[in-house]
């Protein structure tokens, strides 16, 4: 896994960071999602949206890039939304490293040639030139990929919201009539009782136990304001953030199009103008939709004030109690009101099923539909969305996000395909004895140097040459070389001055190295001589103690048809004396290295009996050691 910003200027570049995103201007601000119905909707709470905004508030492209086995590696813009998917590299990723010029992308894999035999290493870097020299383009491009992917999120979110508010009517409902449905002798329904009393005014003793014991007058007037109101949250919910979002989902999709009917800029990135036309299609349907739940929603809160206003006079006369003469009338349509509450389908709407409605909504006389229907020239037009009457509201929306995630993964093969393999090296084989230690503690370790555009890997020989780290760099731009392209480094003697300085074998062995920043290497080194108590030395290598006079050095020649293992003696060494950059880890057996340059701070993993440990070294000169189970709880 490896995260990555673009830092490249230009003045193309710098007019698009200026420019203002005009979907703030001509969009309204999404309504905070209400926190009381789900905890997955707090990301869209009040406190939240402004993080979220802040998120898509952020011109600069970066992106995650993620490798795992069978040589698959893809690339999500803002870490969100996936512009690339790339294939074809050989083994098991182990590292990663995209240059912040998005030329090349360095990856380590390992690659296992037999069952039987130990893994090789290999450095690959792809040429990922597409994305560089479509900065500004991709960098749209992204954004309209993630506001569209965080606008799906938040339409499904609004839907969880509606659906647990109607789950909540339910179970108000529910929690009334359980002990009847218990206790009941007969066979009938509840629903069949309720139609009895509706049409003979006459209710089984079950029910008039029900509604004067349990529920009571008092009790029944709560429980209508309570359904009522969360009919209403139901209704809200659609009109204020489920059209919402499907709006300004339109809105983006639109400006999609748009960017892709311009060829010139965005046909090479994949951008399929009528595959855009598809889902901006798809989510008028969605709208459509939504707009028919409101009728079904007014048509149901109709029919249930019907129904407890109804029930509500029944309860009185059951109690003898005065009922006001405007109450005791009931016209025909307010008993087809209660017979419709009786026999309510509006749950059909919410079901995540594919099923076709029991009850579609009854479009016979509706003058505008019959004319659609008997026009062949505007019942296939293309300017008129589809409408599926037969269908839920779900079934429309995972029709809407099946086709917008056909429409926007094109991007992600079409630029996928343009990746390309630029050089691969074999660098030495691994110990097939490896232990579970994770990865990100391990040696081959990579590096981009932003300012000189160069990828630098940093890895040591594990059958030879233990004394020496290797330094292996690239220049992101494929078509360009650099100097130096590898080097091994040998540390003299800067600790012990009885050791014989004529030794032939070096004097230290590197234990673990990472970039410290863009001019040093923190290494871990162990002693090599032959004596009790070998001390682990924390030392920091200035990158200009190695290259130096880079004309003057002996170039390495490669041969690709060998290991890099098996061609060491060719590789130009360095011997580099550390002066005073340096510091004995006494009675610390230090394995593994993580630093940051940033923040000034090398932390350094212990091995011992009672456990691992951890060394913080700054450059202020204060050492702390605290235990690694507690900085893992803190972060």
């Amino acid at each position: 896994m490896h995260w990555m910003e673009v830092t490249e200027e230009s003045s193309v570049l710098t007019s698009f960071y200026n420019a203002e995103d005009e979907s703030n201007l001509l969009l309204p601000k999404l309504p905070a999602l209400p926190k009381n119905y789900s905890t997955t909707a707090k990301i869209f709470s009040e406190e939240k949206s402004d993080e979220i905004m802040k998120l898509l508030g952020d011109v600069r492209l970066n992106a995650l890039v993620l490798g795992g086995s069978s040589g698959f590696i893809e690339v999500y813009a803002y870490g969100m939304y996936k512009i690339a998917t790339v294939t074809g590299v050989a083994g098991s990723c182990l590292g990663l490293c995209f240059s912040s010029d998005l030329k090349s992308l360095s990856v380590i894999t390992e690659v296992q040639v037999s069952p039987d035999s130990a893994p090789e290493i290999t450095y690959f870097q792809l040429d990922t030139s597409l994305l560089s020299v479509y900065l500004p383009e991709v960098t749209r491009m992204a954004r309209k990929f993630t506001h569209i992917s965080t606008l799906l999120q938040y339409i499904k979110l609004s839907l969880t919201c509606m659906c647990e508010a109607w789950e909540e009517i339910l179970m108000q409902m529910d929690s009334r009539l359980t002990k009847f449905v218990q206790e009941k002798n007969t066979t009938t329904s509840v629903q069949d009782e309720f139609m009895q009393l509706l049409l003979w005014g006459k209710a089984s003793l079950e029910l008039q136990a029900l509604l004067m014991n349990q529920l009571t007058v008092k009790g029944l007037k709560k429980l209508g304001q309570s359904i009522e109101s969360s009919y209403s949250s139901i209704q809200k919910l659609v009109i204020s953030h489920l059209q919402s979002g499907s709006e300004a989902l339109l809105y983006h999709l639109s400006e999609l199009k748009g960017m892709a009917s311009w060829k010139q800029k965005y046909e090479s990135l994949g951008l399929d103008a009528a595959g855009i036309e598809g889902a901006i299609t798809a989510v008028g349907s969605f709208i459509l939709k939504a707009n028919e739940l409101l009728q079904v929603i007014d048509s149901s809160m109709k029919n249930f004030k019907a129904f407890f206003r109804w029930l509500y006079v029944a309860m009185l006369r059951m109690s003898e109690d005065h009922v006001l003469p405007e109450l005791n009338k009931m016209t025909q349509k307010d008993i087809t009101f209660v017979a419709d509450f009786l026999t309510e389908h509006f749950n059909e709407y919410l079901k995540d099923e594919d099923d076709d409605l029991v009850s579609p909504p009854n479009t016979e006389g509706n003058q505008w539909f019959n004319f659609l229907q008997n026009s062949t020239h505007l019942k296939e037009s293309p300017l008129l969305f589809p409408y599926y009457p037969q269908k839920s509201l779900h079934f429309v929306k995972r029709r809407m996000e099946g086709i917008i995630d056909q429409c926007l993964q094109k991007p992600a093969d079409v630029i996928g395909k343009s990746v390309h393999q630029a050089v691969c090296m074999c660098l030495y084989k691994g110990s097939k004895s490896e232990d579970s230690t994770p990865r990100l503690f391990k040696l081959p370790f990579m590096w981009n140097d932003k300012s000189s555009n160069l990828h630098y890997v940093l890895f040591t020989m594990l059958e030879s040459s233990l004394s020496k780290i290797y330094i292996l760099r690239r220049h992101t731009d494929v078509s360009r070389s650099a100097n130096n392209g590898l080097l091994s480094v040998d540390f003299g003697n800067f600790l012990n001055n009885s050791i014989n300085e004529s030794s032939d074998t070096g004097f230290y062995s590197c234990v673990d190295a990472h970039f410290y920043d863009d001019e040093t290497i923190t290494v871990v080194l162990k002693e090599n001589a032959e004596q009790e108590g070998k001390e682990r030395i924390l030392a920091q290598l200035p990158l200009s103690s190695v290259y130096v006079d880079e004309d003057q050095e002996r170039e390495f020649s490669l041969n690709s048809n060998k290991r890099l293992d098996e061609q060491s003696d060719d590789i130009p060494t360095r011997t580099v004396f550390l002066e005073s950059q340096w510091r004995v880890l006494e009675n610390m057996k230090a394995q593994y290295v993580a630093v940051n340059g940033i923040r000034k701070v090398s932390c350094v993993i212990l091995r011992k009996k009672e456990g691992d440990n951890l060394h913080l070294l700054s450059r202020v000169e204060k050492i702390i050691i605290i235990q690694l189970k507690y900085l893992l709880a803190s972060v």
